[in-house]
């Protein structure tokens, strides 16, 4: 999202130090926030010390703190659209009241980042991402750790489309081997979110080396992948509990490929009647079902 305060630490954070980098990036991915709450309580859940969000502002050309925050704070009275929170209640926190309020926070923050989806900057992210793959020779997905489940999806429903995607997954050490071929008419759509794993970034910065095009499906603007990327998809990782989420992940997912399902029209549902007939040979399920709705399992 840019803004000047944003575009101002965008500008400057490859000069920054490390943890001031954190503080950047929570800053730039919770405008907010930053706007609302205290410097005390932002330094919390920055996971950084309150005097680093003051040596940040004061880097960036501020008096201090209290000026940056200003600026923030316009922004989000400028544009008030622009910025859907999570609400007050979480904002300034809720105390504990047993297993349905631990629920019932986890499902309030799960329907903030997936409600981001149906606003207009991510949804032509996600259009532009299913653009360079429909024009793609060849679709690399790749994840690692917690991200692998949603580069393995990617690359799951691709197949049974008929896009021509390969998953760099590793298997016996041959993850380099995957982007041998990796040129200019490709396009390498990796996801890695905080903390980023460092194959997944050397790939993507070797990918954009060769020319290829980067989709980057991440938790934020100033991550490693994002800044060298064509695209970015970005996708909340946040929750009230320690355990980050995957499920914006992965519903971003769902939605970008039901975009490359739309362009490839009839090419789409031939592949995947092929793909139901290759699975009735083997028998494959106990139940069959429609065409199309048994492929996921």
């Amino acid at each position: 999202m840019d803004f000047p305060a944003a575009s101002l630490i965008k500008d400057s954070y490859d000069g920054l130090p490390r943890q001031m980098k954190v503080a950047a990036r929570w800053l730039v991915d919770h405008p907010a926030e930053v706007a609302l709450l205290s410097m005390r309580e932002q330094a919390r859940r920055a996971r950084v010390p309150a005097a680093t969000l003051t040596r940040l502002a004061k880097r960036l050309g501020f008096d201090g703190f209290d000026k940056l925050k200003e600026v923030f704070a316009d922004t989000v009275r400028d544009r008030p659209e622009r910025f859907d929170g999570r609400g007050q209640e979480l904002l300034a926190g809720r105390e504990t009241g047993g297993d349905g309020v631990l629920i019932g926070d986890t499902v309030d923050a799960l329907q903030s980042h997936l409600g981001r989806f149906a606003q207009p900057p991510a949804i032509a992210a996600l259009a532009a991402a299913a653009d360079l793959m429909i024009g793609a020779r060849q679709i690399f997905c790749i994840g690692r750790r917690s991200s692998f489940p949603v580069a393995y999806l990617v690359h799951h429903v691709g197949s049974l489309l008929g896009s021509p995607t390969t998953l760099i997954d590793g298997l016996g050490g041959t993850s380099d081997d995957a982007l041998r071929s990796v040129g200019q008419e490709d396009t390498l759509l990796a996801v890695s979110v905080s903390p980023y794993t460092r194959f997944t970034v050397q790939a993507a910065e070797f990918a954009v080396s060769r020319g290829a095009k980067l989709v980057a499906l991440t938790d934020s603007e100033l991550s490693p992948i994002a800044k060298i990327s064509r695209v970015v998809i970005r996708v909340g990782t946040e929750m009230p509990s320690f355990i980050h989420t995957m499920t914006p992940a992965l519903a971003a997912v769902e939605c970008l490929m039901e975009l490359v399902a739309a362009r490839r029209g009839n090419c789409a549902l031939q592949s995947l009647a092929a793909h139901e007939e290759h699975l009735a040979e083997f028998d494959t399920y106990v139940l069959n079902s429609v065409v199309g709705t048994n492929s996921h399992s």
